[in-house]
């Protein structure tokens, strides 16, 4: 019988579509699963489609690593907003979403049985892209407070080890990595003479008093430092499926023949809207993201109720909640349940490495009534279950 590559037997299924295809068969739940707002791009986005149908040799293949106008936008963006020095020795890749830029870099650093080390919990499809390219991926677990333990990604660098990965506001967890401990990890990096790659998709949601920092703003980190950005979440931009990569130029030769040959270049026509959306810029971003806030005191509050049976680390950026449920239940099980008894989705925390019952709560597409009746009912449910 014919199948499928052994190496992609390895690789674990994308958990949104499964978890997605539940809620389908049970119509009327409300889904805290998938990671999205509830917005859309800025009106400058929409304006820029113009510019791009006036040309008909738009319509044709553009550069690989992005038209000219957005990589000068982006070049200005990081030099204003992240403080890093844009220069000969780093180049800019508009890729399709970060998830491509994140490829990319895997692709053009590793070579087959290379290790990647990711902190637990991963995002699950950066260790799906490890896997992929035959690489191991090696897991460092965070501690209590989802916060990095730098001793534990010392001791896990082997000479086969290729990159350090992080990733800040986090996805799953939501917290906010400090500045202190992004320089070491930087300066680990520096001193092992390995790669950072750092994913910064979520770099405008912080809330209370954390800050974003940005290793790639660290003086004379170029050589061996990789950002990921993207707009999918900050400009409601998901389904344009744009992204950009900053990585060393000596990496560039690389990273050109791997976007060549998968996508050539991002859709020429979100790459004009992406032109409008970084224009508008931060300010279209911050009432969105200050509106949200209140869609997260909704969570808390409901949260706060249940703390006898789930824990519920601090979670200062982002848009998610991982929860560690006290029960013995295994989370798909607790996840079909929730779905099928109590119409209430949430994404289990297996799908980011983690053992365990944990559970991913995403509050980004949410208006404050849908948020108070899906936290009311998945308070309901766990106490129902657990």
């Amino acid at each position: 019988m014919i199948s499928e590559s052994f190496r992609m037997q390895s690789v674990q299924s994308p958990i949104i579509p499964i978890v997605g295809q539940l809620i389908q068969q049970n119509p009327g739940t409300i889904s805290l699963g998938q990671g999205v707002v509830s917005y859309g791009p800025p009106p400058e986005a929409i304006v820029r489609i113009s510019d791009f149908l006036s040309n008909p040799n738009h319509h044709k293949y553009q550069a690989v690593e992005g038209i000219p106008e957005l990589i000068k936008t982006i070049e200005t963006k990081l030099q204003l907003e992240n403080y890093i020095p844009v220069d000969a020795r780093q180049k800019v890749f508009v890729t399709a979403g970060s998830n491509m830029g994140f490829v990319n870099a895997v692709m053009a650093i590793t070579d087959p049985g290379d290790e990647v080390i990711l902190q637990t919990p991963y995002y699950f499809n950066h260790e799906m892209a490890v896997q992929m390219a035959n690489c191991r991926p090696v897991l460092v677990d965070t501690d209590e407070h989802y916060q990095l333990r730098l001793d534990a990604i010392r001791e896990a660098i082997t000479p086969r080890t290729r990159a350090i990965v992080t990733v800040s506001p986090n996805n799953p967890t939501g917290v906010v990595y400090p500045e202190a401990t992004l320089r070491a990890v930087n300066a680990l990096c520096r001193e092992q003479g390995i790669y950072h790659i750092h994913d910064e998709t979520y770099e405008y949601f912080t809330y209370d008093d954390a800050q974003h920092f940005s290793p790639g703003s660290i003086a004379d980190s170029q050589p061996y430092t990789i950002s990921l950005f993207s707009l999918s979440k900050a400009y409601g931009f998901a389904s344009w499926r744009i992204g950009y990569l900053l990585l060393p130029a000596h990496l560039s030769a690389a990273v050109q023949k791997i976007q060549d040959t998968i996508l050539i270049c991002a859709a020429v026509i979100s790459q004009y809207a992406a032109v409008g959306a970084l224009q508008a810029g931060i300010g279209y971003c911050r009432p969105k993201i200050e509106a949200l806030k209140q869609v997260r005191q909704i969570c808390l509050d409901h949260l706060s109720d249940i703390q006898d049976i789930c824990s519920v680390p601090s979670a200062q950026g982002a848009f998610y909640f991982l929860l560690n449920v006290h029960t013995d239940i295994n989370d798909s099980e607790l996840i079909s349940r929730l779905i099928r008894e109590y119409q209430v989705a949430v994404i289990p925390g297996h799908t980011f490495g983690m053992r365990g019952c944990y559970l991913r709560v995403a509050y980004g597409a949410l208006q404050p009534d849908t948020a108070t009746e899906g936290m009311s009912r998945l308070v309901r449910g766990l106490r129902g279950l657990v």
